[in-house]
C-alpha cells in the first residue's frame, strides 16, 4: 500500500512539473455531448459471443480542466441475454455519474490543444432498472428491479475537426450491478427468537442471488460492454472549443508591456504611419497623427470589449470612416491566434457599428511581431 501512494505521489508531481496554465473557464465553458452505442455480455458463466446485448446511449459532460471532467450517462438495453424475456423492447436502462481522468495530458501535459489520440480513464456510480411486462415476474422481483451499479472503462479517443471539436472514441469497460442484503433478505419476526433475516433467491440469472460474505464487486454480478460514440465539443466564451494556454507574466513584464504601449502613443505621428498605415488600403486619406489612432487591448485569450475598451472607442464620433486592425499574441496555435485577432477585429466594428460609424474593413492580422500584442487598432479616416 505505501509503495502504491509513493508511485501516486511521484505521478502527481510528474503531472504538476510538465503543467501548463489554462485560461479562466467560464460557467458553460469545455461542455461536450456525445452518443454512444455497442454490445454487452454477462462476464461469466455463459458464450459471450452467443450473448450480445445491444445498447445505445446518450453522455454530456464538462471538462473542469485538461485532465478532470464529471460526466453524466444513460444507456438503453435492447436484450435480456443469457436470461429469459422480459417482454418489452428494452430490456433496462442504466444512468451513472462518471469522473473522467484524460491520461494523456495527466501525464503528457497539455499543449494548448488536444492531442490526435487520448487516452481516458472513467469511473462512477449509478443506478439500472429492469423493465417487464410480465406480472408474475414483475411481482416476485418488485424489489430487486433497482440495482445501484458502477463502471469502469478506458476511452480511446481521436480527436479531428478543424478546431478539433470532435471525437470519436472506442470504449471497453466493466460494469457492476451491487446486489445487496437490503433486498436479498426479509425481516421474520418469532416470540421467541425476535428478529430474523430469511434469504430470499428470486431466480434473477446471476450465480448469486444473495451477497452475504461476498465483495460488493463481484465478478458473477458483472457485464463488459465495448460501445464506440462520437462527441461534440461546443465553442466556448473565447471562440474556441477546448482549452487555451495562458503564459504566466511577471510584474517586470507588464510593466514593459505597460511601457511599450505608452511608447507606442507618444511617437511621432510620421513613424506610427509607417507601421500601421502599411494594413490601410492604397486610398487618397487625410495626413495621419495619434488623434487618429484608437488602441483597444484585450485579456489574455479573450475578445470581449472592457469598459475601458468601450469608454476609449466612444470617442469616435458618429459617421466617420474606420478600419479596424486586430491582433493576437504568440501564446497558442497560428489557427487559434488567426481565429481570435478576426474576433476581436468584429467585436470592435460590430460596437462601433452600433454606434452610427461606418466600417470601412475590419480584419484579423493573427500574431504580429514577437511581443503580447492582445491590440485592436482602430484608424480613424
Amino acid at each position: 500500500m505505501k509503495k502504491l501512494v509513493l508511485m501516486l505521489a511521484a505521478a502527481s508531481m510528474a503531472a504538476s512539473v510538465s503543467a501548463q496554465t489554462v485560461a479562466e473557464s467560464k460557467t458553460f465553458d469545455n461542455i461536450y455531448v456525445g452518443i454512444n452505442g455497442g454490445v454487452a455480455t454477462k462476464t461469466t458463466g455463459h458464450k459471450w459471443l452467443s450473448d450480445l446485448d445491444p445498447n445505445a446511449g446518450l453522455r454530456i459532460g464538462r471538462y473542469f480542466t485538461p485532465v478532470f471532467g464529471l460526466a453524466i450517462e444513460g444507456n438503453a438495453y435492447f436484450s435480456n441475454k443469457p436470461w429469459g424475456s422480459t417482454g418489452t423492447v428494452v430490456r433496462a436502462t442504466n444512468a451513472s455519474l462518471l469522473g473522467t481522468v484524460n491520461l494523456s495530458n495527466w501525464f503528457g501535459g497539455y499543449k494548448g490543444e488536444p492531442r490526435t489520440f487520448e487516452v481516458s480513464a472513467l469511473y462512477g456510480l449509478g443506478w439500472m432498472h429492469i423493465f417487464t411486462s410480465n406480472k408474475a415476474f414483475k411481482d416476485a422481483t418488485a424489489e430487486n428491479r433497482n440495482r445501484m451499479t458502477s463502471k469502469a472503462a478506458l476511452d480511446f479517443a481521436f480527436n479531428f475537426g478543424s478546431a478539433k471539436q470532435f471525437q470519436f472514441y472506442v470504449e471497453p469497460s466493466i460494469n457492476f450491478a451491487f446486489l445487496g442484503n437490503s433486498h436479498a433478505k426479509n425481516p421474520v419476526v418469532s416470540p421467541t427468537t425476535g428478529v430474523s433475516y430469511v434469504d430470499n433467491t428470486y431466480g434473477y440469472g446471476y450465480k448469486t442471488a444473495a451477497q452475504s460474505g461476498q465483495p460488493a464487486y463481484n465478478i458473477n454480478n458483472s457485464f463488459v460492454q465495448l460501445n464506440a460514440g462520437l462527441v461534440y465539443k461546443f465553442a466556448n466564451s473565447n471562440g474556441t472549443h477546448n482549452f487555451t494556454i495562458v503564459t504566466p507574466r511577471d510584474q517586470a513584464e507588464i510593466d514593459a508591456l505597460n511601457a511599450q504601449i505608452n511608447e507606442l502613443r507618444n511617437r511621432k505621428p510620421e513613424v506610427i504611419t509607417k507601421e500601421v498605415v502599411k494594413e490601410v488600403p492604397s486610398v487618397k486619406v487625410k495626413e495621419l497623427s495619434v488623434s487618429d489612432l484608437v488602441f483597444v487591448t484585450f485579456a489574455q485569450g479573450k475578445s470581449n470589449l472592457t469598459r475601458e475598451a468601450k469608454a476609449a472607442l466612444n470617442n469616435v464620433k458618429e459617421g466617420s470612416h474606420v478600419q479596424v486592425v486586430g491582433t493576437a499574441s504568440p501564446e497558442g496555435s497560428k489557427e487559434i491566434n488567426d481565429r481570435l485577432s478576426q474576433a476581436r477585429a468584429d467585436v470592435v466594428a460590430n460596437y462601433l457599428k452600433s454606434r452610427g460609424v461606418n466600417i470601412d474593413d475590419a480584419t484579423g492580422k493573427g500574431v504580429q511581431g514577437v511581443t503580447s500584442n492582445r491590440l485592436a487598432v482602430v484608424y480613424v479616416k
